[in-house]
């Protein structure tokens, strides 16, 4: 009798403990979301908030709601900096349409498709300014003379329309896809590259600039040279790039000197975080080079966790401790890390590097949304010194997108935790 007594007590302290436990892992579990939900709301609301969708005369300050009304002697800019042809915007719309789908929040997919709306029907007005040799908004869209000024808004622009089907977006990234396939400056083996600073010098910027839009054109047209051309890039950018003796990219390759630049630049290790994940997200399974892809992102992966910094950030160099801790790019390696494992890419044993970048960056974003320590656009330069001393500031738009992507992996990857 005491024995079953004993025992039916046992099993109730048991049963009890182990109630108490899940209680707290899924109270953990929630608060956890929470946070994440917080954290992505907050940086696009404040985006939303400051979308005017409207134009301002630089002169007089005056505001106008479409071009009808300019006077013909007005300078005429976007008020708001998201409603610019930028390829950071490009970034942050990818990221508000995951967020919609990611939060249920149907506004972030709405205001995409408001300001694709909203730059397409006032074109017509900069596009003869334009071709008058005048200055004009949105003239990369019209000029389509680099990666920067196509690549990462026509990846935006594909995804939105997707459900659109918009004729005059289809004619923009075919004419896109045309540009980079035919047009773009290539060394002799194919490789995209820029003839700045030295001429034929590869970015590693422009892997994301170029991969992520031809992976997407491959999948919605099902044509092979969009995808063969994306496997290419990512392939030959490593050639070139990749530091094998610490596991980083350089900024650049100088093939005029046939040698690379001298930093290990933190956002241009994103770019190129970004893009391989961005093509294994659009590639067919059964792809010949599916793994071999794969692989150099784990090999990436390895070699950044290596830098990462106590607080979950990484730095500017990311080799230089002395350098200031940044943000961009640690979104962009949370998101690729996290991505990775949530599609089992990599064994689940790297999410603790996306975990401890994902508290090291939430902590970066404040309550209003804008984010702090944003390393400001950045070109190539000869002394480490420069990257060193680039302006961090607050909330410019490089970090934007990343940082709504990095929400939207953590919330599945806690998700899955959730699961285990």
């Amino acid at each position: 009798m005491k024995k079953c007594f004993r025992f039916h007590v046992a099993k109730f302290v048991c049963s009890t403990i182990l109630i108490c436990c899940l209680s707290f892992f899924s109270f953990t579990a929630g608060a956890q979301n929470e946070s994440i939900e917080a954290v992505v709301h907050s940086v696009a609301d404040n985006i939303m908030r400051n979308t005017s969708y409207k134009f301002i005369d630089t002169k007089t300050k005056t505001s106008y709601t479409g071009t009808a009304q300019f006077p013909s002697d007005a300078v005429i800019r976007t008020q708001s900096l998201y409603n610019r042809w930028e390829y950071s915007n490009g970034v942050m719309m990818i990221g508000m349409l995951k967020a919609a789908r990611a939060f249920g929040k149907e506004a972030y997919a709405d205001y995409v498709q408001k300001n694709f709306d909203f730059i397409f029907k006032n074109a017509g007005y900069f596009d003869k300014l334009y071709a008058a040799n005048k200055r004009s908004e949105w003239a990369p869209f019209f000029r389509m003379g680099s990666l920067d000024d196509c690549g990462a808004m026509a990846a935006a622009l594909a995804d939105a329309n997707e459900p659109a089907k918009n004729q005059q977006y289809q004619a923009y990234l075919a004419k896109a896809a045309d540009y980079i396939l035919t047009k773009q400056l290539r060394l002799s083996d194919g490789t995209l590259s820029r003839n700045n600073p030295h001429n034929m010098t590869l970015w590693a910027d422009d892997l994301y600039m170029s991969v992520p839009f031809l992976a997407r054109m491959g999948r919605v047209t099902g044509e092979r040279k969009y995808v063969d051309d994306a496997v290419k890039q990512v392939l030959n950018f490593n050639k070139y790039l990749f530091n094998p003796a610490n596991g980083l990219y350089y900024h650049c390759w100088y093939s005029d000197v046939e040698q690379n630049g001298v930093a290990h630049w933190l956002r241009c290790n994103g770019w190129i975080a970004m893009a391989q994940v961005e093509l294994l997200n659009n590639l067919p399974a059964t792809h010949p080079k599916r793994n071999e892809l794969i692989k150099l992102l784990v090999r990436q992966i390895t070699g950044i966790s290596r830098f990462q910094d106590q607080s979950g950030l990484w730095h500017q160099v990311l080799d230089k401790p002395d350098s200031y801790l940044e943000t961009s790019g640690t979104a962009m390696f949370v998101y690729a890390i996290a991505r990775a494992v949530n599609e089992h890419w990599i064994p689940a044993s790297y999410k603790s590097i996306a975990i401890e970048g994902w508290k090291g960056l939430s902590e970066k974003v404040r309550a209003d949304g804008n984010i702090e320590d944003v390393c400001i656009g950045t070109g190539i330069a000869d002394n480490i010194a420069f990257y060193y001393q680039r302006p961090r500031i607050l909330n410019d738009f490089h970090a934007l997108g990343a940082v709504l992507l990095a929400g939207t992996e953590m919330l599945r990857l806690n998700a899955g935790n959730q699961q285990r």
